[in-house]
């Protein structure tokens, strides 16, 4: 019997293509296994349509809950093309043998890459500038001088791998870069020359807080009315992570009274942003569609990153990037693909 992955239809046409580009796809018909896309969109997996297959390719949000793991059939594997799995219920993963996997090494450096653009942007008041020429507005230029970087400090709000690489690019920059994770990162800040503090004082010291802390329960409004409060007056707040992370109105309330200077925001409470939003209209701050990291080169890594975890699943080895490696164990080797 062949080894099956499912790939979800939100993110992805019948034939394969996806809105990431070509994902290589062909990678999984060369190793002897088969793909089919589902056939139709939803929020949430059901069990009924992943009975038969052995392993499911989540491109974009769709939930994976308790429901959906209730009779697994064949399935042992879920494969998350990203580094977020906020909407895979791990436990229930793990509770019923299905590992789940992520490609965190494959989106480092595109997410970085991403935050530095809004740094620049933000620093420079780049898109109402083009905002300026493009509507007539050219005499305005004069309101929006930008605030530069020199002497600032940035401030990175979740120290993991995206933080790490990130607090690597603004180093280079000469720029003081202070820094806040949940669980000890001393180690990692030691080597990246980054200042450790509490999340306080992280907030009471930058001109630019980076938000790339994981979005999960335990860090939803981890910016709220409190620690908005608390953040420099005039300093300007990027978020690349969930939008769960950040209480949004808040937020839009410290924007409109100039608390803060602005922000550069990739990721929303709710997607996609509704046309109505007060962000939408306002001038200090740049928005992107949740997909401000994906470029040629982030396609191919993760790409490359998932299905190599697919096809090492389906060869019963191992797969690099395991979220619950105890399930993997509990679960036994599925049988050779092909």
């Amino acid at each position: 019997m062949a080894y099956r992955v499912a790939i979800t239809n939100g993110y992805a046409a019948l034939d394969g293509s996806t809105i990431f580009g070509d994902i290589g796809l062909s990678a999984l018909t060369d190793a002897g296994l088969e793909w089919q896309v589902l056939p139709e969109p939803v929020d949430s997996l059901r069990a009924a349509e992943l009975e038969d297959f052995d392993a499911v390719l989540v491109m974009g949000p769709e939930r994976m809950t308790e429901t959906t793991l209730q009779a697994p059939g064949r399935l042992r594997h879920v494969a998350r093309f990203g580094a977020g799995y906020d909407a895979i219920d791990v436990a229930a993963c793990t509770r019923h043998g299905v590992v789940l996997t992520n490609t965190p090494d494959a989106v480092r450096r595109p997410v970085a890459d991403a935050a530095v653009a809004l740094l620049f942007a933000l620093a420079h008041n780049l898109v109402v500038k083009d905002r300026l020429v493009r509507e007539g507005r050219w005499n305005e230029r004069e309101d929006w001088h930008g605030s530069g970087m020199d002497g600032a400090t940035v401030g990175i709000i979740g120290f993991g791998g995206i933080g790490q690489e990130t607090a690597r690019r603004v180093k280079a920059l000469g720029l003081r870069t202070v820094a806040w994770n949940r669980s000890d990162r001393s180690a990692e800040a030691a080597g990246t020359g980054v200042e450790l503090m509490s999340l306080e004082n992280v907030l009471a010291t930058s001109d630019f807080v980076i938000v790339t802390v994981a979005g999960n329960t335990g860090t939803r409004h981890l910016i709220g009315h409190a620690e908005l409060e608390m953040m420099k007056p005039g300093a300007r707040l990027i978020n690349l992570a969930r939008g769960s992370v950040i209480d949004e109105e808040a937020m839009i309330a410290r924007l409109a009274d100039g608390r803060l200077a602005g922000a550069g925001l990739d990721v929303f409470e709710r997607e996609p942003l509704p046309r109505e939003s007060p962000l939408v209209a306002m001038d200090n701050v740049i928005l992107a569609p949740h997909s401000l990291c994906w470029t040629e080169s982030f396609t191919k890594a993760v790409s490359g990153s998932v299905m190599s975890s697919i096809i090492d699943a389906s060869r019963g080895k191992t797969p690099a990037n395991t979220v619950n490696p105890e399930a993997w164990a509990n679960a036994g080797k599925p049988a050779l693909a092909g």
